[in-house]
């Protein structure tokens, strides 16, 4: 029967603590006040002052308190409180969670390449017996019903010819490089983009370390100038005054796969604008505000052209839809032979891990 049937909406029941609940909002705010505790707890309690987050019973003094306790929160000389080692790691599974979180179980474990053979994981895929493969991959179920297809039950009689065995995959090994856009403009005009940014980075690093330990990522943040950050360090990322310093990005993306002895190399570029800033030889900034010039974007496009002779594809994220950014991602993704992507900041997770699991299942 065609149409909709309506039923009475129950909510679901929260049966967190009144500790765990408001920690939940606390984990949130210190992505926003990037670590800032003191900060983080101020908008707390702005938030229950207006939405009544607490009770007589369970106070943001005894919320303090346990924190404290429990270790979420170190006190430091001046009095104030910071991020411990323990928080950091549930604000990146949180982030996990948020953004990888509504895929279907088990999804994000299987990643391979296109190449079977004797590698590192049964798959269901069947074939004859060939001299050389190991006794490890025989299916002796399929290859004992071949044997009595064959014949009979009375007259068994298991050759080589009856045995079957099991395909394996083999699983790549890849080596990520994730580029974050600190630039200025990452907060302009009332919208915040280094926050989902940050959720996604976080993300990533959960999954990675987690889920497929073998492979690395390194984090590189690129302003006027590109430097590489730690996985903890990336709740308190911020954006500064700077204009964006592709080059300087790649250059140092380049720098660390160059270190890395995985086949398999990508690179991850999460950013706003076009490139408006060079570093010149003596030390001093070559800048252009208006962001179509063309000795920067010349040089940003040479290294993507390098990136693809030394097969190191980039997948661009762009979050920003103007129409003028794009002719510059075009170029730039042409020259690499790589992805672009316009994501919106709300989908911005799906798009990376998507592209991340394609990778993995081909050799690059």
């Amino acid at each position: 029967m065609l149409g909709f049937h309506f039923s009475q909406y129950v909510p679901p029941v929260d049966n967190r603590t009144p500790f765990e609940r408001l920690l939940d909002i606390f984990l949130e705010l210190l992505v926003y006040t990037s670590g800032d505790v003191e900060e983080a707890l101020e908008w707390m309690d702005e938030l229950d002052k207006e939405h009544k987050l607490t009770t007589p019973d369970y106070t943001m003094e005894d919320f303090r308190k346990d924190m404290m306790e429990k270790g979420y929160v170190e006190s430091t000389s001046g009095g104030g409180g910071k991020v411990a080692a323990k928080t950091e790691k549930l604000i990146r599974k949180r982030s996990l969670d948020q953004i990888f979180g509504k895929l279907k179980k088990g999804s994000a474990g299987q990643h391979g390449s296109r190449i079977n053979g004797q590698g590192d994981e049964l798959t269901a895929d069947r074939r004859p017996y060939q001299y050389g493969d190991s006794s490890n991959q025989i299916d002796f179920t399929a290859s004992l019903k071949n044997s009595q297809i064959r014949s009979g039950i009375d007259g068994f009689d298991l050759t080589e010819h009856d045995l079957e065995v099991l395909e394996n995959e083999r699983k790549s090994q890849m080596s990520t490089v994730l580029m974050i856009d600190i630039s200025h403009s990452m907060i302009l005009y009332g919208e915040d983009r280094i926050t989902p940014a940050k959720k996604v980075a976080m993300a990533l690093a959960e999954l990675i370390t987690t889920k497929y330990p073998k492979d690395t990522l390194d984090i590189v943040v690129f302003g006027n100038d590109a430097w590489q950050v730690k996985i903890k360090d990336l709740p308190y990322l911020k954006v500064g005054p700077y204009h964006t310093n592709t080059v300087a990005g790649l250059e140092l993306a380049m720098a660390l796969l160059h270190r890395r002895k995985t086949p398999n190399k990508q690179i991850f570029m999460i950013t706003d604008g076009k490139p408006t800033c060079l570093k010149e030889k003596n030390g001093r900034y070559y800048q252009n505000s208006a962001g179509h010039d063309p000795r920067i974007i010349n040089k940003t496009i040479n290294l993507a052209v390098q990136c693809r002779k030394l097969h190191i594809p980039i997948t661009t994220f762009m979050i920003a839809r103007d129409p003028y950014l794009q002719s510059f991602v075009e170029e730039f993704t042409e020259a690499n032979k790589g992805k672009a992507f316009y994501a919106g900041l709300q989908g911005l997770g799906d798009f990376i891990f998507a592209d991340y699991q394609r990778n993995k299942r081909k050799s690059i």
